[in-house]
């Protein structure tokens, strides 16, 4: 029985000495293998966080950073290698809200967030841009892939654009003719007797009977007979002669035609009701003459409207008016009339806007012979102008801060530098570059706030490191 017990006590002691020492020595692993998982913005790589969530900066789902570190079976097995991680070794952490805090170590920063690191590639950069606040930056193929970045070269091309608007027809307001009569009198019969009517140069328009009209053509020809019979005296002659070029001077000042007067001398006797004529062709478009009906010299009795040329007031939006010009050529269409076109010119430009609209009113002129285009109807127009031969590059290029404008060079290797342009017109999807791009250099085009975020920041971090360090 004795030994029996002192047996078991010796396996019991061989097995516990097998527990401390085999199993410690088969788990020994080296410190450096073991990793804690981190996590980082697909958008800012700088932005690494030890817990999953969502960027700080942009807001995007943070995705895990994949672990080069070796296993350690390979770490047993293979040779050690130079340390290819070297290009990533953190230089300072930055916090992300405030980059302008530098710090040594990883940690919180005052306001909370996590700090992001900044590694030795970023800073190999050249930290030096034209343009203040701005710094150049490297992206990466699949970053610019998964930022949308392409790259466009910038080109001499013939800007030409076409102005798409709509117009109104309006008269022509130079050939609206206002009928007035120069005596007073009394309307005896109408012949343009309603609104809308059209009537040729010449055309009788009313008779109006004038007791003063009447008194002065009484007078015509008895200084008219006069003359023939005092012909042989010269004194008496000389009065009437005076007597008769006086009465035909008011007769003509109060627009009574050469052929009324040539009447008047034919058939000797005073007319009671002078007809009036038009002076021009037209359409009537207003009429306040009535029979019987009495009038002064300040009585407008019809308007008539000379439609062989119109007027067109198109809406051009305040962006496209520096491709207005005047003499510029104009075409306009219907839209019941598909096929007909009929072409013009720019003949005036308002000097003010819409405050609603934003727009311009243009005024076009076009020739209108057969009348077919009519007042208040709405017509396409169509603007044509070639701004030329320029330096242009596509309108995603270009940022716009409100201060200035900028685009960013691709410079080869990944890096985008910033640099300030003076931009023209911008017609279609290309922006006229006036000066700070040459022929052939090339620009990246789309996500181009997103390389503005990463430049300011760039300049803001390297701004920083002329400034003072904090401890977490």
């Amino acid at each position: 029985m004795k030994n029996f017990i002192l047996g078991f006590v010796v396996a019991a002691m061989l097995a516990a000495g097998a527990y401390w020492v085999i199993p410690r020595k088969q788990s020994q692993v080296p410190a450096q293998t073991i990793h804690a998982q981190k996590y980082h913005c697909p958008m800012h790589v700088t932005f690494v966080s030890d817990k999953p969530g969502d960027c700080s900066i942009c807001g995007m789902r943070l995705v895990p950073v994949e672990s080069s570190a070796p296993t350690a079976s390979h770490a047993e097995h293979e040779p050690a290698k130079p340390d290819s991680s070297e290009h990533r070794r953190v230089l300072y952490y930055v916090d992300s809200m405030n980059p302008n805090n530098r710090f040594n170590k990883p940690g919180k920063a005052p306001d909370g967030m996590d700090l992001v690191p900044v590694y030795s590639e970023d800073a190999s950069t050249s930290d030096v841009s034209g343009v203040d606040g701005y710094a150049p930056v490297r992206i990466s193929p699949d970053r610019q892939q998964m930022m949308g970045v392409n790259v466009e070269e910038a080109k001499l091309i013939n800007l030409e654009d076409n102005i798409q608007t709509v117009g109104r027809v309006t008269p022509d307001e130079t050939r609206v003719h206002h009928v007035h009569t120069k005596f007073e009198g009394f309307i005896e019969e109408v012949f343009a007797d309603y609104v809308g009517k059209f009537v040729t140069r010449g055309q009788p328009l009313f008779t109006v009977y004038s007791p003063e009209l009447l008194a002065t053509q009484k007078e015509y020809l008895l200084a008219l007979r006069a003359q023939d019979q005092f012909g042989s005296s010269s004194g008496s002659a000389l009065a009437g002669v005076d007597l008769l070029g006086a009465a035909r001077q008011r007769l003509t000042l109060w627009d009574i035609s050469a052929d009324q007067i040539a009447q008047l001398e034919k058939t000797g006797q005073p007319t009671k009701a002078i007809t009036v004529y038009s002076t021009v062709g037209g359409f009537v478009t207003a009429k306040t003459v009535q029979h019987g009906m009495r009038i002064t010299p300040s009585d407008n009795l019809y308007d008539i409207i000379d439609l062989s040329s119109i007027w067109v007031l198109a809406d051009v939006y305040e962006v496209n008016l520096p491709l207005v010009k005047l003499g510029q050529p104009a075409e306009m269409t219907l839209a019941y009339q598909p096929g007909r076109t009929w072409k013009g010119r720019v003949a005036y430009i308002y000097p003010s806007l819409d405050e609603k609209t934003r727009t311009a009113k243009v005024r076009l002129e076009f020739a209108n012979p057969d009348g077919v285009l009519k007042p208040e109807m709405y017509t396409d127009v169509n603007l044509k102008r070639s701004v030329g031969r320029v330096l242009a590059v596509p309108g995603t290029a270009v940022l716009s801060t409100g201060e200035r404008e900028l685009v960013f060079i691709a410079k080869g290797e990944g890096v985008f530098e910033p640099r300030e342009v003076v931009t023209g017109v911008k017609v279609r999807n290309f922006y006229e570059i006036k000066s700070g791009l040459s022929a052939g250099e090339k620009v990246a085009t789309g996500a181009n706030f997103l390389l503005d975020s990463e430049s300011k920041l760039k300049a803001a971090v390297s701004g920083a490191s002329s400034g003072h360090q904090h401890g977490p």
